[in-house]
């Protein structure tokens, strides 16, 4: 009885074109920086998405909206999401942002992504990063350091993965008897064991093997941009009544390189092996300090384990 119904809403187009090239084996950019995006495969590609939006068939995030308001009002059935995502999918879920009388009661089913070839998943695996880098103060890159190790401690991660819904990054903590009986509570409740939550931490898990990273190189981040503004361009320029051919794949193209500078990208990351591989010189006298207090602090924490554990004897 409602008059809209958008089939299938992605909600990163970004992460669609880059796993899509990898399902297909086609380029997105190399170690060293190549940009290889610009290809057949990715032309192919974008034609059949232009086909699915002038149906009526798909859209995406940035030119209708969040795809689990559409899902959760009954006016979408496929709504592609990250796993910290799903606790925003579905009718019971803990995070709603439609009013209580859109909401459609439906059973909801957690898959795993879209696959070119089910015998062989790839889903890409991204997100914010921690890093360090060496300061002149190095007592700033000390408390970094000791920051990012509170981080990966398994109270740390398996607090986060119960609020936020995201998979602990280190083996320990995925494999502690806290997460898993956390994991085996799947249902209990519809806030920290909301069912669509774990069952999405639990299919990310069961193909952790399947998930592969791309290169990080400067400009790289406005590759990744670029990779999703192809979709959003040609998806707009569907909905605008423009015909969608090889001229305007080719315009595309150029202006995409143009609005993201890839070719300074290109140029920039065209540097040969013997470049990567030069003696850089010896270590700066602020790294070595580094990493010799970073000794001393583990040293002092071993001595401190030793004696308290003869105390207990």
């Amino acid at each position: 009885g409602q008059k809209v119904m958008i089939p299938f809403i992605y909600k990163s187009t970004d992460n669609m074109m880059i796993q899509m090239l990898n399902q297909m084996g086609a380029g997105y950019s190399t170690e060293n920086g190549s940009i290889e995006i610009f290809n057949d495969t990715t032309e192919e590609f974008l034609f059949e998405i232009a086909e699915h939006a002038e149906s009526g068939a798909f859209s995406t995030f940035k030119i209708s909206s969040y795809p689990g308001n559409y899902l959760n009002a009954g006016q979408c059935i496929f709504a592609v999401d990250s796993t910290a995502g799903a606790t925003w999918m579905g009718a019971n879920a803990p995070n709603l942002d439609i009013a209580d009388k859109n909401i459609i009661n439906f059973e909801i089913e957690v898959m795993e992504l879209p696959q070119v070839d089910v015998t062989n998943p790839k889903m890409i695996s991204q997100g914010p990063s921690v890093c360090i880098f060496n300061k002149e103060d190095n007592g700033e890159v000390l408390a970094s350091w000791i920051f990012a190790q509170y981080l990966l401690t398994n109270e740390v991660q398996i607090a986060y993965s119960k609020t936020e819904g995201y998979v602990p990054v280190t083996e320990k903590a995925q494999n502690s008897p806290e997460y898993i009986e956390y994991l085996s509570k799947i249902g209990e409740d519809n806030d920290t064991y909301y069912d669509v939550k774990i069952k999405a931490s639990k299919i990310l898990i069961e193909n952790s093997e399947n998930t592969f990273v791309t290169p990080v190189f400067n400009g790289s981040a406005s590759l990744r941009n670029a990779a999703g503004q192809l979709i959003e361009s040609v998806v707009t320029s569907v909905r605008r009544g423009e015909t969608i051919d090889g001229e305007y794949i080719e315009r595309l193209y150029r202006e995409t390189r143009s609005l993201y500078r890839l070719d300074d990208v290109n140029s920039s990351s065209d540097t040969s092996d013997t470049d990567f591989n030069r003696d850089l010189g010896p270590l700066p006298a602020s790294a070595i300090a580094l990493i010799s207090s970073i000794g001393v602090i583990w040293l002092v924490l071993l001595v401190y384990l030793v004696k308290k554990s003869k105390k207990m004897r």
